[in-house]
């Protein structure tokens, strides 16, 4: 699986200036999400899952936005479905490895478990410190169970799945002058989470 993170039909970059929908001008300074339980179904309906696995994609790492696909095969892939987050298994487990490790920066504590997406960034419709907005979505118990799952149908057959990632879809759905900081599970952590779901495209 290639991950491409992208800005509207643009590459998504650091500190870029960026227009959304609402015409919030915005620049993206920091963006982390976790993808995990991903499904690859192939056309004749035998379905691959990758289980206890756990990829944190991170902007400032473009390795992270290759995903192997763990059994080799030349079945045509027909479905691809994963989850937005990390779930209350490995919330509640303590100090974990690899992509889970807690010092890679998206874990609370086990009150309120992993960040399932940090994204963060400036823009003049925030009238806070520093026109800084801050979205650190996450919480894996209810009502507050903020993972997501997103399924998709690839519009090529080939060994590689490219799944584009669309920023601008979620800032089409917020205003940044009213919505700009949320760092607890809750209503607007739920939200945030569902509007993610709409950002991932199969290219």
């Amino acid at each position: 699986m290639k991950i491409n993170l992208k800005f509207g039909v643009k590459p998504l970059e650091l500190n870029k200036y960026y227009i959304s929908k609402n015409q919030d001008t915005l620049q993206i300074n920091l963006l982390k999400f976790y993808i995990s339980k991903i499904q690859i179904q192939y056309s004749d309906k035998t379905i691959d899952s990758q289980t206890n696995s756990y990829h944190l994609i991170d902007i400032e790492n473009p390795n992270s936005c290759k995903i192997p696909i763990e059994k080799i095969t030349d079945k045509t892939i027909s479905k691809v479905s994963f989850s937005i987050g990390v779930d209350s298994t490995a919330s509640i487990s303590g100090a974990l490895e690899g992509d889970l490790d807690p010092t890679k920066g998206m874990y609370w504590a086990w009150q309120s478990g992993y960040i399932n997406m940090k994204l963060e960034g400036k823009s003049s419709s925030c009238k806070t410190r520093k026109n800084e907005f801050q979205f650190h979505i996450g919480g894996y118990m209810k009502p507050n169970y903020a993972m997501r799952k997103v399924v998709l149908e690839p519009k090529k057959s080939n060994s590689t799945v490219e799944i584009n990632v669309d920023v601008a879809a979620l800032f089409s759905q917020l205003e940044l002058s009213k919505i700009n900081s949320v760092m607890v599970p809750g209503n607007q952590a739920m939200q945030i989470a569902d509007y993610s779901v709409t950002m991932f495209k199969t290219k």
